[in-house]
């Protein structure tokens, strides 16, 4: 085998080792949509409501309106322990259709 070849070998096996995480912002998610859902499913008037229901404080639910802040997976299980909807079906709301999360094989 020729160095070019061994040095071509070596790579595919150090990017096969070495896994990356998805990056979320390759993921066109939502939120509004989500804290709306919310917002209609436990007969809520406003994100004000919303954040005492969810107790998470309100500038945090207005920076998950306008993306500046992801939704987190700590927050989604805040949301299903509030409104008993499940994980998956939140993740639906929100436009993440993903059937897997985490660690990606690219």
């Amino acid at each position: 085998m020729s160095n070019s070849q061994n040095y071509l070998a070596g790579q595919a096996h150090t990017v096969r080792m070495h896994k990356v995480l998805t990056p979320s912002h390759c993921i066109e998610t939502a939120p509004a949509k989500l804290l709306d859902a919310l917002i209609k499913h436990l007969g809520l008037k406003n994100d004000a409501a919303l954040s005492r229901a969810l107790e998470i404080s309100a500038p945090m639910i207005s920076k998950l309106r306008s993306k500046a802040l992801p939704v987190s997976g700590m927050v989604l299980v805040r949301m299903n322990e509030v409104t008993g909807l499940d994980i998956r079906e939140l993740r639906t709301l929100m436009g993440d259709y993903r059937r897997k999360f985490g660690i990606s094989d690219q």
